[in-house]
């Protein structure tokens, strides 16, 4: 691993979100194995994929803001809540604009528009996928900066944990995609597609952080503020839509925080 060590951070970035990507195609690829998937099963996946999420926004971006801020002098506790604020308000600006569906929803979301229902499917898992990559390429941005709070194995542990959930969110566009009719294989590529943003999100993330160190807190706390914005609007509700297995969610969500803490805390 010395190679990937000595890379420059916005390469780093580029390979874990590629690896992101990949496990998202993993994902999507249970469509050539299944066509339908059990509600309550779905409903693990996705508290899973909340908990995961809400462990990194704190354990991998939050506490190293605070942390970062107050080494450079600055009130630890603004960029974290002004980041926070704006990555949130960013997505819900995405949210109203971007035209998506939701699986199991018959109305969609955003701007009016003539896609198809199909796309609409996928738009809507690419929404959760922007902070995740954007999250992943700060924390490898912020390797540059040279900061205690900022650490290889730290931006690795985020990276495997955004893979880990990104598996059910494959899964979560391909399986629905075939059931509205699709063929396995265009199923496979739309579930896939969705993750494409992740190296993009990730790089630009990188690049930013990377080149203008004095947004760093602000950026690990925006990225913070983006998936709790995702984990709250998107994936806590479809986890908790089914009455009889809504603890099924929950559970999967304490299991996603609990596998996210162990990654970052040992890792990092």
């Amino acid at each position: 691993m010395n190679w990937f060590l000595e890379l420059n951070p916005v390469l780093q970035t580029l390979i874990a979100t590629l690896f992101t990507w990949f496990v998202t195609a993993l994902g999507a690829a249970t469509v050539f194995i299944f066509k339908t998937i059990n509600k309550k099963v779905l409903n693990g996946m996705l508290g899973f994929a909340a908990g995961v999420m809400i462990a990194a926004s704190f354990w991998s971006l939050l506490a190293p803001s605070i942390e970062m801020a107050e080494e450079a002098g600055q009130i630890a506790w603004v960029p974290a809540v002004v980041g926070f604020l704006a990555g949130g308000a960013f997505l819900w600006l995405v949210d109203i604009i971007m035209p998506h569906l939701h699986a199991g929803a018959s109305e969609a979301e955003g701007m009016k528009t003539g896609l198809k229902r199909s796309v609409l499917l996928v738009l809507a898992i690419t929404l959760h996928n922007i902070p995740e990559g954007l999250a992943v390429g700060v924390a490898f941005g912020a390797i540059a900066a040279d900061l205690p709070a900022a650490s290889i194995a730290g931006a690795t542990a985020l990276a495997l944990g955004i893979g880990l959930q990104n598996f059910p969110e494959g899964a979560a566009v391909s399986i629905p995609l075939r059931r509205e009719g699709l063929s396995r294989w265009k199923s496979f590529f739309y579930g896939q597609a969705s993750g494409i943003v992740e190296p993009i999100a990730g790089v630009l993330g990188a690049v930013a952080v990377v080149y203008m160190k004095p947004i760093l807190p602000y950026a690990l706390s925006f990225a913070a503020g983006a998936m709790i914005y995702v984990v709250v609007e998107e994936l806590i509700p479809e986890a908790q839509g089914d009455k009889h297995h809504s603890n099924v969610g929950t559970i999967g969500a304490m299991i996603g925080f609990a596998i996210m803490m162990l990654l970052d805390v040992a890792l990092g």
